[in-house]
């Protein structure tokens, strides 16, 4: 394991922060009422690049303007390799730079964080075999995987404009559910508002329209990756999702970590996949380990609560299938991916309660809810609840962290905008 690579900025060298030299996550920043731009995350402190670039320090044909870090990930990973390498020359303890570089230091809690990139499109797997066979246990009364969840992983194409990042609240959604006594749906409010615990890999270089991709290609293409909050409404999911799979059960909103952690920075957490329990076909095999060892958890704060319960606590080791394997069969049959595409895991649960990434599995779809610390009980999600995710890989005297992936849910809008 590589061990802590100590910088100047001290807080940087403390053991408990999420952002030591080892990490130096990409996210935009804005202070006061200056304009969002591309900052690094340092210990305590966040690099301005942006204006650090024209200083000359850097030099990457002024990539770091726009508010975001799409034109900088469209540079592909030799420039990637080399902005990691000069940051780190630039902060690195005996650096001949650090009186300049020093000047371009923000406090990050002075600074408002924003969407780090402009998401291009957005697919959501179902990738985790145990919410997989949670689910088949709770909708269906049995663990059986679907015929082909075991050949390949299964996704669908979600909403780019509805990816916030966190700190954003989001509203309750309406939509059409079904009691199963009802002759007819009704319209109103989500009863069965969720949570799932999702890792987003995030494309950088992208690939032409009728070019697959082998899994390692894949692996090479990802920039980095953010913890993925996929806000679900159950009931509205469970109306609606046959047969062509989720809508507006998950078009409302999906959260996201405000900082990009690099692949170079987990590559020393890499972790295989599990045994197959069925051989892949020979286009999925990669020569890489897929996963990492991030240890997640999930947070739940009632309104008005003095303290945030953990509901769960479970590892990214668990998935089945990696990021690289979802990209490669996503571009298996030609389809172009984009600079800045998002693909979410997929519900990362394991094999004990305590390990179960969403509430739909926790309160085994409400008949066993489970109490907070503060005493108050939940199945779903009720208004005024902020849900927390945090992620961290455990290096050797060091913390790979991302930030919290926060959402606090408001009261469903019940009006028109015309109604107004």
């Amino acid at each position: 394991m590589t061990k802590l690579h100590r910088s100047w900025v001290e807080s940087a060298n403390n053991a408990s922060t999420s952002f030591p030299l080892n990490n130096l996550p990409y996210g935009v920043f804005s202070v006061g009422e200056t304009s969002p731009r591309c900052g690094v995350a340092i210990g305590d402190y966040i690099l301005d690049i942006q204006l650090l670039e024209g200083t000359g320090l850097l030099d990457f044909n002024g990539a770091f303007g726009g508010g975001s870090w799409n034109a900088f990930m469209a540079q592909g990973r030799s420039k990637w390799d080399a902005l990691r390498t000069r940051l780190i020359e630039l902060l690195a303890e005996g650096s001949k730079e650090q009186e300049r570089v020093a000047a371009y230091l923000v406090a990050r809690d002075e600074a408002t964080l924003h969407m780090p990139l402009q998401v291009s499109e957005y697919t959501d797997f179902y990738a985790g075999i145990q919410h997989a066979k949670n689910m088949g246990e709770i909708l269906r009364g049995s663990p059986d995987l679907p015929a082909n969840w075991l050949h390949i992983p299964i996704g669908y194409n979600g909403r780019a404009s509805s990816i916030v990042v966190s700190g954003t609240p989001i509203h309750r959604p309406n939509g059409q559910t079904k009691a199963p006594d009802a002759e007819v749906p009704s319209f109103g409010p989500t009863k069965r508002l969720d949570i799932e615990l999702e890792l987003g890999a995030i494309v950088g270089a992208g690939t032409k329209l009728g070019q697959p991709i082998t899994v390692d290609e894949a692996d090479d293409m990802i920039f980095g990756y953010v913890l993925l909050n996929d806000w679900s409404a159950r009931d509205i999911q469970g109306w609606e999702y046959q047969p062509l799979g989720p809508f507006q059960g998950k078009a409302f909103g999906t959260s996201i970590s405000p900082w990009i952690v690099t692949s170079a920075a987990l590559d020393p957490f890499r972790a295989g996949t599990p045994p197959r329990e069925k051989a892949l076909l020979p286009y999925l095999n990669g020569t890489k380990k897929g996963l990492y060892d991030i240890d997640l958890e999930v947070l739940m704060q009632p309104k008005g609560g003095a303290t945030a319960t953990v509901i769960s606590r479970t590892n990214y080791n668990r998935m089945y299938y990696s990021a690289a394997e979802q990209l490669c069969h996503h571009a298996s049959s030609g389809c172009a991916m984009n600079t800045a595409d998002m693909l979410g895991s997929g519900t990362i649960s394991g094999p004990t309660r305590a390990e179960f990434g969403s509430l739909m599995e926790l309160s085994w779809a409400g008949r066993k809810p489970f109490a907070l610390d503060t005493g108050e009980i939940r199945s779903f999600i009720e208004d005024g609840d902020t849900l927390t995710l945090r992620g961290k890989a455990q290096g050797d005297g060091y913390i790979i962290g991302f930030g919290d992936c926060s959402g606090m849910i408001l009261p469903a809008v019940t009006r028109c905008r015309s109604e107004v």
